[in-house]
């Protein structure tokens, strides 16, 4: 407990000693107030988490553009005078509001935003999860781990029809599997330094698995970076049976496992930029007039609150001038909703591109 509170102390210390020197700008460093550290360095919640559990990542990686990570539910609350601002200013969400209530919406009025198939490649829909009866990273002992997964598998393999598939443990996989896993671009690697600077990555690979349906347009990534992640992807552009297939999977899950939700910001998981309703609907897809200022593609995404990345995801490069492009917000509207921004913002961006096309 000393050294936790030695170790504290000189993440603070050097976390100020970082800011007035500029080398860094992260929410955490403009947020960690002097105020706030005294007011918060010996809080702990129910399940012993502490604020260094909190900041470490942010601390040991300077460039963080965040640098805050809850590592159990209670600590959005329990930290609430640091966490608060972070996500009010990460998701421009009012405090003295409520995130609504989960709402799938009518998917009926969702569509193929490319019915030709001539711009969009794939389209891919995803939520994270977590479960109410388990702490998060970092305070997930070997034994957590262990007994989620068990729980999480046993009811994966009991989907049915279309959702009906196989779970793979990494811990004790064949290098075939592992093989057809890559090729398939559906295996998950360690994490990258911040989350393991944020002991997001102990005990790997015992507790972690991908699950995935026969025809492999549904998947479950269990204990990545969340406890769960699941995804509905497919080719094309029909964005309402992505998501309608996601919806299916979500609902037979909860059917036996207890998600954390939170009033006033929804679901909780690890991230604080990934709350409400985590929800991150994306498309691979081809607008090379549009693109070929990237500036230009990236400020017409921004107005319809699309972010813009390469095909890899974050940091990445595109790839055949393929970009990933997805909604932006995640709280302080539905799931439908926040479905429905990126079909319309995708929609405007193949206009865009079409309107190019007949100048040139």
């Amino acid at each position: 407990m000393g050294d936790r509170k030695e170790k504290l102390a000189l993440y603070f210390q050097r976390l100020c000693a970082a800011r007035e020197a500029g080398q860094t700008a992260s929410l955490l460093s403009r947020h960690l107030t002097p105020a706030v550290f005294h007011q918060l360095m010996d809080k702990r919640t129910p399940m012993g988490s502490d604020l260094l559990d909190v900041i470490q990542s942010g601390v040991e990686n300077l460039d963080s553009g965040t640098g805050v990570y809850a590592p159990d539910a209670a600590a959005y609350t329990v930290f609430a005078p640091l966490l608060y601002p972070i996500i009010a200013e990460y998701h421009g969400f009012d405090l003295s509001k409520n995130h609504p209530p989960c709402d799938f919406g009518d998917v009926t009025q969702l569509r193929d935003c490319d019915p030709e198939g001539k711009y969009v490649v794939s389209t891919r829909i995803r939520c994270g999860r977590s479960l109410a009866d388990f702490p998060l990273n970092p305070s997930m002992t070997k034994q957590h781990y262990s007994a989620l997964e068990a729980l999480v598998s046993k009811q994966l393999k009991e989907l049915e029809g279309e959702l009906a598939g196989d779970y793979y443990p990494l811990l004790g996989m064949t290098k075939q599997v592992q093989n057809q896993l890559i090729e398939d671009h559906f295996l998950f690697k360690e994490g990258d330094r911040f989350l393991q600077s944020a002991k997001a990555c102990e005990h790997w690979p015992v507790g972690r698995g991908i699950f995935h349906n026969k025809n492999k347009t549904f998947l479950v990534w269990v204990c990545e970076e969340d406890h769960l992640r699941i995804i509905s992807m497919q080719k094309g552009g029909n964005i309402r049976e992505v998501f309608s297939r996601l919806i299916q999977g979500v609902r037979k899950i909860e059917e036996k496992a207890k998600f954390s939700h939170d009033e006033k910001f929804g679901f909780l998981t690890f991230c604080p930029t990934n709350l409400g309703t985590t929800i991150r609907a994306s498309v691979h897809i081809k607008l090379p007039l549009l693109s070929a200022d990237y500036a230009t593609l990236e400020a017409a995404a921004g107005r319809f609150n699309l972010q813009v990345r390469g095909t890899a995801g974050e940091h990445s490069a595109s790839r055949g001038g393929v970009y990933d492009i997805s909604n932006k917000r995640r709280l302080g509207l539905t799931e439908f909703e926040a479905v429905r921004e990126m079909q319309e913002g995708v929609t405007e961006l193949i206009r865009m591109e079409r309107q190019l096309e007949l100048k040139s």
